[in-house]
């Protein structure tokens, strides 16, 4: 039995784990994650597919962090892999912490592999993640997609590696959603078909494509596939992380400057970021509202043979 707390941040949904998860030895959090990734996938995603979970879920493994200073240690995953770092689901953590009276408003410290993150609590639905040094990596990578055609993007990390596409090949707008999913899942098959990786062989498993605003305030919209094929409902913590990156190198937008991105339900982030001491990265500022919706107790029947989750 495993206790978890669901929320949801502009529409992406975070199942928090509180107790109950494998044990994952010692060493430092992206061990414990990688033991996650490689011996526990049953556990992992049986949490966020149906029946149990529900499409797009993001899972938050609470953990013991190793820096004393954390208030949590944190692995997060969806049903295709276990991830490095989330944006959205640091903003619904947040409140989770919260809502169970571990933490108040003012600035706190979670440890995630990827790197330790600050939350600041504004209010019990209000959090700003200062994420971890985001970076460009490559810029104007051409691809040649099979029934798309030419599709240009940059290659950039935010906790994630992504290949952000300036000009969606597809208009940017929820009537889409179906046909920007397929075009998303092919531009990635290209990658992968290509060889072409992020830097040290990161896997490029999520992208973006943008598309204008479709409200006064928006600075963009955007289309974010995850790696488990489905579509992030908000405009993607650790992607627009790395989408501040290539503006800021683009000198599209100035440090401490802010936007309202877009999600393409229209939920929003408010971004900025401030110069990394690294030559070429920054440190992102990513504020969203998460909401509680439900408190509960996941039972695995040992007999029921969708326990791991549906497939197709």
């Amino acid at each position: 039995m495993l206790n978890v707390i669901d929320s949801h941040t502009g529409g992406e949904p975070t199942r928090v784990v509180l107790s109950g998860g494998p044990d994952l030895g010692k060493g430092s959090l992206a061990e414990k994650a990688k033991r996650l990734a490689t011996e526990h996938k049953d556990f992992y995603r049986a949490l966020v597919v149906e029946p149990y979970g529900q499409e797009a879920m993001v899972g938050a493994l609470l953990v013991q962090p190793t820096d004393p200073s954390c208030v949590t240690g944190v692995i997060y995953f969806d049903a295709a892999a276990v991830i490095g770092m989330c944006g959205h689901g640091t903003i619904g953590l947040a409140v989770t912490l919260a809502h169970l009276g571990h933490i108040g408003e003012g600035t706190h410290k979670i440890e995630t592999p990827a790197g330790i993150v600050e939350v600041t609590l504004k209010d019990k639905n209000t959090v700003t993640v200062q994420n971890i040094e985001s970076h460009r990596y490559q810029q104007n990578v051409e691809l040649d997609v099979q029934g798309i055609g030419k599709v240009r993007g940059d290659i950039a990390y935010g906790g994630n590696w992504f290949f952000i596409v300036k000009e969606s090949p597809t208009a940017v707008e929820p009537t889409n959603i179906r046909q920007l999913t397929d075009h998303a899942i092919k531009v990635r098959e290209c990658l992968y078909a290509q060889g072409i990786e992020g830097k040290n062989g990161g896997m490029i498993d999520h992208i973006i494509f943008y598309g204008p605003a479709l409200t006064e305030q928006g600075h963009s919209r955007n289309f974010v596939l995850c790696p488990d094929d489905s579509y992030d409902r908000s405009p993607c913590g650790t992607g627009s992380s790395a989408r501040l990156a290539c503006l800021a190198a683009d000198q599209g937008l100035a440090p401490n400057e802010e936007i309202y991105q877009e999600s393409i339900i229209g939920s929003a982030y408010t971004l900025s970021y401030q110069l990394s001491h690294n030559a070429g990265a920054v440190i992102p500022s990513i504020t969203g509202q998460a909401f509680i919706t439900r408190e509960a107790k996941i039972i695995t029947n040992a007999t029921d043979s969708l326990r791991h989750g549906v497939s197709w």
